[in-house]
């Protein structure tokens, strides 16, 4: 057997990758995060597959459920919110999971931060303007951020930063900004993007968290901040240049 874990996409049901869709439909046990994966991707396991919701279950809790499937011979959807790579939690489950000798899999798929930059309409890498982009969050209520990644530092560079978990915090992520970008930097917040009942703000450093706050937005949300988002007078790039050499 083989725990999956399946990037679930952002949101909607359809942004599911066709791999992770076929592991889905296969896999006699399925684990999910109620909150933030779309019912109708439960619809496609096996209609007498094991459903577990780990809303509200603990990491150990979790793991048993894994390794109780491996004693039972049984493939794993483990489906995880956006894509496995970044604060899915997944590097914990692997590590147990190794130390237990059960063999696992991640299937990647869509990040909230490409929803939420297709959802603005914008490449985050713009020639002449921005060439990075920053993956982050801030620590509160959640895991203490390494010494060096703290906004002011990541700040320093100037770079496209996009940040999850952080909505809650959006007074203190401007003013930890703002020195480095200025009042004038384009910001968009993306609440639930890809789904139904999505929430596109724009605004600037300087207004954006009133925006959210009139809006009521606390959670399920994507803030990038960077010249990219409002960018018209760019190079175009090197890639499609008639200048540029082809073999």
């Amino acid at each position: 057997m083989t725990v999956y874990f399946v990037g679930a996409g952002p949101g909607a049901a359809d942004l599911i990758t066709v791999r992770g869709l076929r592991v889905l439909e296969s896999a006699p046990v399925c684990l999910y995060a109620g909150s933030l994966v779309p019912r109708e991707l439960l619809d496609a396991c096996p209609p007498d597959a094991r459903l577990v919701d780990t809303a509200n279950l603990t990491l150990d809790e979790i793991v048993a459920e894994l390794t109780a499937a491996h004693r039972d011979g049984q493939d794993v959807a483990r489906l995880c919110s956006g894509d496995p790579s970044v604060f899915s939690a997944v590097a914990e489950q692997v590590r147990r999971l190794d130390a237990a000798g059960v063999p696992h899999e991640i299937v990647p798929g869509v990040p909230a931060f490409a929803a939420a930059a297709a959802s603005l309409g914008r490449e985050l890498t713009v020639p002449g303007v921005g060439q990075t982009v920053i993956l982050t969050r801030t620590a509160a209520r959640a895991t203490p951020m390494p010494d060096g990644e703290d906004l002011a530092t990541l700040g320093s560079s100037g770079a496209t930063i996009v940040l999850h978990l952080a909505v809650q915090r959006i007074g203190e992520v401007t003013a930890e900004l703002l020195p480095h970008y200025g009042a004038d930097c384009p910001v968009a917040v993306v609440a639930r993007a890809s789904r139904p009942d999505e929430l596109i703000l724009r605004g600037t450093l300087a207004d954006i968290a009133d925006l959210v706050q009139e809006a009521g937005v606390k959670r399920t949300a994507v803030i990038v901040v960077g010249r990219v988002l409002a960018a018209t007078a760019f190079p175009d790039s090197h890639l499609y240049s008639a200048e540029r050499q082809r073999v």
